[in-house]
């Protein structure tokens, strides 16, 4: 969706009482009625410019296309009380975050059925539920019917000095990755997306730490304070370069990434983390074999660090990323949101 959402003072907020009112709707109904389906259609994710809907509506569809996020809360709101069974969002990365972030005080823990038609310049979810790049919302409904379910929890991330706002996503990354994504945005401009992008924005990122100087943003970093939850502890520090600083700091909830890189190993569910020391220029050499998992062992020692939390706190004195977007420096906590069930073929 257009627009900043990055002011955690100004989220917007749906009416109350729909929570109640969808509950009420969807218990209502017999078992074995069709599916009521509520899709949320973004017209500015990459591949929805300057089209329109090509698919016939039928009367249990009920189509919301807010022009931005401040009309998201009530755009949902209207396909809550309607009481659906599937919501259907029809855009990016970044669109699924807008969508969860503004429905979780609609949906709390008890989501409907949720599909993604990878429609933005960055599909990482639609990636990691393997549903195609060409699905469609025909597509997504025959899924609920006859397709598999797959259970994923977004990271909800909170500013310690706002407890009340929160926003969910689902990759979240920090020090050269904010440099990284800028150079994934002139990569989109040169035609290079999801997985293509990946690789070129991760190629141009190891030349400029490997023949950069320390003065040199990529292999500078920021300055990091990461403390797991619940006992506070500092997350540990190989000894190289700074130790208030890191290079490269990334978390999600995601299982597979574009391009099949594996930057949290063998971890696989839950909340994971990877934080990366200023390294060697040798240790930077080697990034690309230790996405694949072809890296050298005792990777901790060697600055590299993967783990899954329960939940972290973070300080941070640049802006940090979530979903291609990028939020301001400060202090949050970030912890494992929702389970939602999310259609696949």
């Amino acid at each position: 969706m257009a627009g900043p959402i990055h002011e955690f003072s100004h989220l917007p907020r749906p009416k109350a009482n729909v929570k109640s009112a969808w509950r009420v709707r969807r218990d209502a109904r017999a078992e074995g009625d069709a599916p009521i389906v509520g899709l949320i259609y973004n017209p500015r994710s990459h591949h929805n410019r300057g089209q329109d809907l090509t698919s016939k509506i039928s009367p249990d569809v009920f189509v919301a296309q807010p022009g931005n996020r401040d009309q998201l809360p009530e755009a949902l709101a209207r396909l809550a009380e309607r009481g659906i069974d599937l919501l259907v969002i029809n855009g990016g990365d970044g669109t699924v975050r807008d969508v969860l972030t503004c429905g979780e005080p609609i949906f709390g823990d008890d989501w409907p059925v949720v599909a993604v038609l990878p429609k933005g310049k960055t599909n990482a979810l639609a990636v990691d539920l393997g549903g195609p790049s060409d699905w469609t919302l025909q597509c997504a409904v025959d899924a609920y019917e006859n397709g598999k379910r797959v259970k994923r929890s977004p990271m909800a991330i909170t500013p310690l000095d706002q407890p009340d706002a929160r926003v969910l996503g689902f990759i979240l990354g920090a020090g050269a990755f904010t440099l990284g994504t800028k150079a994934g945005q002139s990569a989109h401009k040169l035609g290079a997306f999801n997985s293509l992008a990946v690789g070129v924005t991760t190629f141009w990122g190891i030349l400029q730490a490997v023949f950069g100087t320390r003065a040199n943003p990529w292999r500078r970093g920021a300055k990091m304070d990461l403390r797991l939850a619940p006992s506070g502890v500092p997350l540990e520090h190989s000894g190289l370069g700074e130790p208030e600083r890191r290079l490269i700091l990334l978390a999600s909830t995601l299982e597979r990434f574009p391009g099949g890189i594996k930057p949290f190993g063998s971890l696989g569910k839950g909340l994971k983390l990877a934080a990366l020391d200023q390294i060697s220029r040798w240790m930077t050499l080697m990034l690309p074999a230790i996405l694949f998992e072809f890296g050298p062992k005792n990777l901790r020692k060697r600055g590299f660090h993967q783990l899954v939390a329960q939940s972290f706190e973070m300080e941070l004195d640049d802006q940090f990323i979530l979903d291609g977007e990028a939020f301001p420096a400060g202090r949050y906590r970030v912890e494992t949101g929702p389970e939602i069930d999310f259609v696949a073929p």
